[in-house]
């Protein structure tokens, strides 16, 4: 789960990292009614849920608040990388002497939280891993015994030097982390933490995703969430037993199994076509999963044609090929869909879909080229 800059910099607050002043609007007349105008110079900031905001326009300064109403204006309404903008982040600005980079991750490879400090702030971490990963300092830390002040305090002088700035920059260290481990986040990132002419170091951007297997325990974070369509497909698919991810292509997907949708994927790679999702019905028998899953892919403007593939074990291929017909007689679509049955009553599946005039293939191969060519 994703939250916004303004979610995020509300969760810095509440544990003690520092963080300008803003105000969140969703108009223009929001910008007029709220904003000061204290003579101070404004940030007006696109809230969504991507990167590379300001290279897209999304990030604009403001010297006066008529400035700050005009700016908001040109950024309510953009389109950012397919996301519409609809409430922009008016915080003061801050002088900025240098740019840092902080961040926590969980790290599978050391089976821990990792902590990532660079001095080159300001730009996407991943472009600093790529052109100059000797200047991204990383520490694993002990899930038992969590950060030690030692080692917050050795990072930061790593990025700092002065002691007094480093002191300061390791109590954000600190906080962070302790805002990571309770929020159950996988994510958590100032960028960039600046240091200040006057010698004061503020977090003036935050990104956090947090794991989505922890939110049941998790009320305030999951009052935050913010779903786009497509996410609440997802989220509608869970509940009803499938799992569902929507991908760029046009090939819609049925399968049985995470595997054998991968292995599905792949071949509709392999002979030049592009999936639409990953949509696995999982071992359930339930033709009203079918019905469901149809629902859900057919919901997909992009999708222009379906291939269902069912290696029937638990799964019984009847089960899924009258869900299927009770799934076309209620959704009255023109798109073309293909099937492959295999396994625990494929035969009796066949039968079934028969009287429907659906093309029906045996082979993996047979139906990502079948699929392919009706999509076209």
């Amino acid at each position: 789960m994703k939250i916004h800059e303004y979610q995020a910099r509300n969760l810095f607050r509440k544990y003690g990292i520092p963080v300008p002043d803003d105000v969140l609007c969703y108009t223009v007349k929001d910008v007029e009614d709220n904003i000061k105008d204290d003579g101070k110079l404004k940030v007006v900031k696109a809230q969504v849920h991507v990167g590379g905001r300001g290279k897209a326009g999304g990030v604009k300064l403001a010297k006066t608040k008529a400035e700050a109403v005009e700016k908001a204006g040109q950024i309510l309404g953009m389109d950012i990388k397919g996301l519409t903008v609809e409430k922009v982040l008016v915080a003061d600005a801050v002088d900025i002497e240098k740019e840092f980079y902080v961040g926590l991750i969980n790290d599978r490879n050391v089976k821990a939280v990792t902590l990532m400090a660079s001095a080159e702030g300001g730009v996407e971490i991943e472009e600093v891993a790529k052109t100059n990963p000797e200047k991204i300092i990383k520490l694993s830390i002990d899930p038992l015994a969590g950060m030690m002040d030692f080692q917050a305090r050795a990072v930061a002088l790593q990025l700092f030097g002065d002691i007094k700035q480093a002191r300061q920059a390791a109590a954000i260290i600190q906080k962070l982390y302790k805002l990571y481990v309770e929020t159950d986040a996988s994510l958590a990132e100032i960028n960039p933490l600046v240091l200040t002419p006057e010698k004061e170091v503020w977090a003036i951007d935050g990104k956090m995703n947090f794991d989505d297997n922890a939110l049941y325990r998790q009320k305030e974070v999951i009052e935050m969430r913010e779903v786009t369509e497509d996410e609440q497909k997802e989220i509608d698919a869970n509940e009803n037993g499938l799992s569902y991810i929507k991908l760029d292509g046009n090939i819609g997907c049925m399968v049985n199994g995470a595997g054998l949708a991968m292995a599905t994927m792949d071949m509709i790679k392999l002979y030049g076509g592009e999936p639409a999702n990953f949509l696995d019905i999982g071992g359930s028998s339930n033709p009203e999963k079918v019905v469901e899953a149809m629902n859900i892919l057919l919901s997909d403007k992009n999708v222009t044609a379906v291939m269902i593939n069912i290696f029937g074990g638990i799964t019984r291929c009847d089960d899924v090929a009258r869900g299927l017909i009770t799934a076309l007689d209620q959704i009255k679509t023109d798109i073309p869909v293909v099937v492959r049955l295999s396994g625990t009553n494929a035969k009796e599946g066949l039968e079934i879909l028969e009287s429907t005039g659906l093309p029906t293939v045996s082979t993996m191969s047979e139906a990502a080229q079948k699929a392919i060519e009706l999509s076209k």
